[in-house]
């Protein structure tokens, strides 16, 4: 496969940014840009364990109900979820009605308060130094030794739903890594923002 695309605004992307409407506005002002605050965190660390095995574009469309659904993703609200808010979830058509996903996100709002270092800090002690920019999408790897290394640590602390590929797509999404590809207008956008 090739590097960028060019848009209908002249602006050159990653193919995935302009493969359907919704992505377009994700690709441009949100994915690769530098997320803090563990609630920001908590949410897109739960937003891709419902990913896990679906297209992002069904976790993206569905993202406002889940914000609804889970409390904004405030840990100490999530972490307080007893058997009828999981009854709750399980009926919601807005959101992934998957019981071991609802389950995860409660267990893992309960291992961020459990935590004795902010969830921020853990999380962006795993981000790489700097890299080469990938040139096409198949140089973008699903897995590296920094989000291998960034599952095993939060497994050990209590996450659920947090393999290693799900850890590089959170790495990737919250900027942690920047794989925009080489010659992405939106590449490196906000690398200081941090």
């Amino acid at each position: 496969m090739s590097g960028t695309v060019t848009g209908p605004d002249g602006l050159a992307r990653c193919p995935w940014g302009l493969s359907a409407p919704d992505y377009v506005s994700y690709h441009d002002e949100e994915w690769g840009r530098p997320v803090g605050g563990d609630t920001a965190l908590f949410e897109r660390l739960s937003l891709e364990a419902f990913q896990s095995g679906l297209s992002w574009i069904t976790i993206l469309r569905k993202r406002p109900a889940f914000r609804a659904a889970f409390a904004g993703f405030e840990p100490a609200k999530v972490a307080g979820f007893g058997d009828d808010d999981v009854a709750r979830l399980l009926a919601d058509v807005g959101i992934v009605r998957n019981r071991a996903k609802v389950a995860a996100t409660i267990a893992n709002a309960q291992a961020v308060l459990a935590l004795d270092e902010p969830l921020d800090g853990l999380l962006w002690s795993f981000a790489p130094k700097m890299r080469t920019a990938p040139r096409t999408p198949d140089d973008v790897p699903a897995v590296t030794p920094a989000s291998t290394a960034m599952a095993k640590e939060l497994k050990r602390r209590g996450f659920r739903f947090v393999g290693p590929t799900t850890a590089y797509a959170l790495m990737q999404a919250t900027g942690m890594v920047d794989d925009h590809l080489a010659g992405c207008a939106f590449r490196g956008t906000d690398e200081a923002a941090r």
